[in-house]
């Protein structure tokens, strides 16, 4: 598909901003007072930027409050009830800490729970789609949740954690990548399938349905080498795992901690804009694309 920068920022961000709230939300790190607004201010920073980017990939962004009112069929009308729930208790809970230097508990549980299904949903929303078997497949959910988990803890400063979550991520987004490459192929969806023809006999491409581009090409088909796909990938596990890890297992200052951010958020990035540019959908093959 068209790896969009608007959806590639909000997948990114707010998976980030609501993974740090995640933490937060369990009472890690302890912090009050001016502590507490600095946590909860990078948190909704990326949070809520991330949500705001998701809208100018909409073609009528006016429109967006309508997906509330879709919430039993809409895994994105669920993402906005889920966030919205997610910020409103967890700045309540923030509130508390900041303001009154009360740690109420059972906010910050609810608020946490919210902000992990927060990115559940946004991960269901490809997940779905079984048009684009690289995303139907049940890694998809672990894959979102596992990198805005890593990140969010090291965001929150926590060491260990940040080290054994950025592994496990890196796993799963191997592992990943690797069924997906697999997907298409296995979805028992060919050229035949997609053009209905295949009672007739073996189906080939003999020329484009099209002498031009129109809008199914521009928005669903995006075709990248293997040879920089390979690329992409190594770049992207260097970047979000490999190096935040050989950094966090230096002795700790604050420079290496922002510079382990960096080149995580970098890698995310990476992996993101491969998440989309490589996920084939169905429709390519009418046009002959795989």
């Amino acid at each position: 598909m068209h790896p969009a920068p608007s959806v590639i920022f909000f997948s990114t961000f707010s998976g980030l901003g609501f993974g740090l709230l995640i933490w937060l939300g369990l009472g890690v790190p302890e912090v009050s007072g001016w502590s507490a607004f600095a946590f909860f201010a990078i948190a909704y920073l990326l949070a809520v930027g991330g949500l705001i980017s998701s809208t100018f990939h909409l073609g009528h962004p006016e429109r967006a409050l309508k997906a509330f009112t879709q919430w039993k069929t809409s895994w994105l009308s669920r993402e906005g009830w889920c966030a919205v729930a997610a910020l409103i208790l967890m700045a309540l809970y923030g509130a508390g800490l900041v303001f009154f230097d009360a740690k109420w508990t059972l906010l910050g549980l609810l608020g946490a729970f919210f902000s992990l299904a927060t990115v559940f949903t946004t991960s269901m929303i490809y997940t779905q789609l079984k048009t684009i078997p690289r995303w139907h497949q049940p890694l998809t959910p672990f894959n979102f949740l596992s990198l805005s988990i890593a990140g969010g803890a090291l965001l929150a400063g926590q060491v260990m954690w940040s080290i054994i979550l950025l592994v496990i991520s890196g796993v799963i987004q191997a592992a990943t990548w690797v069924i997906g490459d697999k997907a298409l192929a296995s979805s028992g969806t060919d050229m035949a399938s997609a053009t209905q023809l295949g009672g007739i006999g073996k189906v080939r491409a003999f020329e484009p349905p099209h002498t031009g581009t129109n809008y199914l090409l521009r928005e669903f088909v995006h075709v990248i080498g293997r040879k920089h796909s390979e690329k992409l990938r190594i770049i992207a596990l260097g970047l979000m795992v490999v190096l935040p890890v050989i950094l966090l297992l230096l002795p700790f200052n604050h420079i290496i901690a922002v510079v382990a951010v960096l080149a995580h958020v970098a890698g995310v990035l990476t992996a993101r804009w491969l998440f989309f540019a490589e996920a084939e959908h169905v429709v390519g093959l009418y046009y002959g694309k795989r």
